[in-house]
């Protein structure tokens, strides 16, 4: 292990779409500001790392020939295909202690991953969702109490102006008392195909994206989940020889007996015009608020890429026309930048990880609820779409709805 340096080292683990599109332009800008110290990534395959320095070529610092160390790096293997599936275990001991840890794996092996970072002392920000068992984020949760570091969920979407507007007027008692909550996620087949054929058939829609509003609801109210039910349906992607959700609906009951419908699907046509389709109804005693996340009211079109519905607030570059540079910006910017600030306050003595809970930040024990959300609903779905309640720790377990207890 390195000694602590001054400047934030920071670890990407896994590859993937979110890393190339947002994780390293946001953390290159941060470099480039002077916040962010040296940058790697760990992937399973040293493929992976080469072609995503080929994508995010730009000009390097003297003696450094590439933007980031990559593990397993390519320049030292012979076979760039060849599954390393410990490759992330050397990155976190080769990181300077105190350094940060932003996990972009598949849902299924955030765990382990976040687990070794935080055992080696690492701040950890995990993408959405925080994992995907009860169990494993109890765990989480007290290894990093234990550790004293920072673990927190990329969970973007609380910082979207659209749902900070509600949160806004939900807090101020504009809208009264909450009744329902409506949501919709759409994704287009390119997804589950292309973007995580290697491991869609271990998710499903909802845990994947569509936990992003069950949290929203929890951040915005402070009401814990009651009784959770799902329905899901398999027949597209299942005669395309993947054995996956094509939809899930989601319905939640809370505490207060308000009631939340989270309908997701990711079998969208590819030419739809955006990527990502939502669609948010919050009502309440005294009011409504309507939000839709794909229509922000700015189109593109161009001979290339034909007609798109463009959300400028999720994460683009835009021209600073002081600089002539392009620069980052949007919720999904702001989201890891919080996490990077959070950590360098500690690192300052400044902050104690305990500072941020309490609702402040999306941290490991505040994403308890949306990891709760996602077990209920494959618990439900694997039980003939059974009515699932919750235990002191938030643990899934059958409800027996004609005798109140359990099944």
């Amino acid at each position: 292990m390195e000694t602590e340096s001054q400047s934030l080292s920071v670890l990407v683990v896994g590859g993937g779409m979110i890393t190339r599109d947002v994780i390293l332009p946001t953390l290159f800008q941060e470099q480039d500001d002077g916040r962010v110290g040296p940058v790697r990534v760990a992937s399973r395959r040293a493929a992976t790392i080469r072609a995503l320095r080929e994508l995010l070529g730009r000009a390097q610092p003297p003696n450094e020939p590439h933007p980031f160390k990559g593990h397993p790096d390519p320049d030292q293997v012979d076979d760039l295909e060849q599954s390393q599936p410990e490759a992330y275990r050397q990155a976190i001991a080769d990181l300077p202690a105190g350094s940060a840890v932003i996990v972009a794996t598949p849902d299924d092996f955030h765990t382990p991953v976040a687990l070794a970072a935080i055992e080696a002392g690492h701040h950890v920000l995990v993408e959405k969702p925080l994992c995907l068992k009860v169990a494993e984020a109890h765990r989480i949760i007290a290894a990093a109490e234990e550790k004293g570091v920072l673990v927190q969920t990329d969970y973007h979407k609380r910082y979207d102006r659209a749902n900070r507007l509600i949160m806004t007027a939900y807090r101020r008692g504009d809208l009264g008392q909450p009744l329902a909550q409506y949501a919709k996620i759409n994704e287009r087949k390119e997804i589950p195909e292309e973007v995580f054929r290697r491991w869609c058939e271990r998710s499903s829609p909802f845990e994947y994206i569509g936990v992003h509003y069950a949290d929203i609801y929890y951040f915005i109210t402070g009401l814990m989940p009651q009784r959770v039910m799902a329905t899901g349906q398999k027949r597209y992607l299942v005669a395309e020889g993947i054995d996956a959700y094509d939809a899930v609906q989601a319905h939640i009951i809370w505490e207060d007996g308000s009631a939340s419908q989270i309908a997701t699907h990711w079998v969208s046509p590819r030419d739809n015009t955006a990527l990502t389709d939502q669609f948010v109804e919050f009502t309440a005693t005294r009011g409504v608020v309507v939000s839709d996340h794909k229509d922000r009211g700015t189109s593109l079109c161009t001979d290339e890429a034909g007609f798109q519905h463009i959300n400028p607030n999720f994460f683009r570059g835009y021209l600073d026309p002081a600089t002539g540079k392009t620069r980052c910006e949007g919720y999904g910017y702001d989201s890891i930048v919080q996490f990077l600030r959070d950590v360098d306050e500690i690192r300052r003595g400044e902050k104690t990880p305990a500072d941020f809970e309490g609702g402040k930040r999306p941290t490991a024990r505040d994403s308890l609820v949306g990891t709760a959300i996602n077990e209920a609903v494959r618990l439900s779905l694997e039980h003939n779409s059974a009515w699932v309640s919750f235990d002191p720790g938030l643990m899934p377990r059958l409800f027996n709805q004609q005798g109140g207890g359990l099944a």
